[in-house]
């Protein structure tokens, strides 16, 4: 199966690659989208396939990723890229300077565009905020610690891709293309 990942986000492309591994061909399209503004991920997915599609005219996949940590009422959310282009990971620390929740999570909404249908396809980890550590990932990953102590940065890109909050999305969207065969 060969699949068109629309983002000019080539780190996103390298982790859907990784997962689907030799079950799929990944066409890494870049592409800016404008940024849809929407408290929910999964409808922001959507308006980004319907707007690459529409573009492309054949079908794609796109997805949007929102981040959250639960003692700033679930801040940075859908708004996470702006914020990390802004105030990076090491605002968000400063920012939990004194707070003892640490609970985050990340939550990534895959939108597959076919023409006929727009599906959006869900996943999510929780995890708690720390100091930087790692060198692998991108994002917020250096500071996201999953269940089993480490960060998101500190796994290898293939650990990343059977247990991150994009894999689970992505588990389901393989499950759904395999149904569309």
């Amino acid at each position: 199966m060969k699949i068109a990942v629309v983002t000019s986000n080539p780190h996103k492309a390298a982790e859907i690659a990784a997962f689907f591994g030799s079950a799929a061909t990944v066409e890494h399209v870049r592409m800016e989208i404008p940024e849809f503004r929407h408290p929910d991920v999964g409808e922001i997915a959507r308006e980004k396939a319907e707007y690459a599609y529409r573009a492309l005219g054949r079908p794609v996949m796109v997805d949007d990723t929102a981040f959250g940590v639960h003692a700033l009422r679930g801040f940075p959310g859908p708004y996470a890229a702006y914020v990390l282009d802004t105030i990076g990971v090491h605002g968000i620390l400063r920012l939990m300077d004194g707070i003892a929740d640490r609970r985050a999570w990340f939550e990534t909404a895959i939108a597959c565009a076919t023409g006929e249908e727009i599906i959006v396809f869900r996943g999510r980890i929780d995890g708690i905020i720390v100091p930087p550590r790692g060198t692998g990932g991108f994002g917020y990953d250096p500071i996201f610690e999953i269940d089993d102590g480490r960060t998101l940065a500190e796994l290898s890109l293939g650990e990343k891709s059977r247990v991150s909050h994009r894999a689970r999305a992505l588990a389901q969207v393989k499950h759904w293309l395999e149904q569309q065969e």
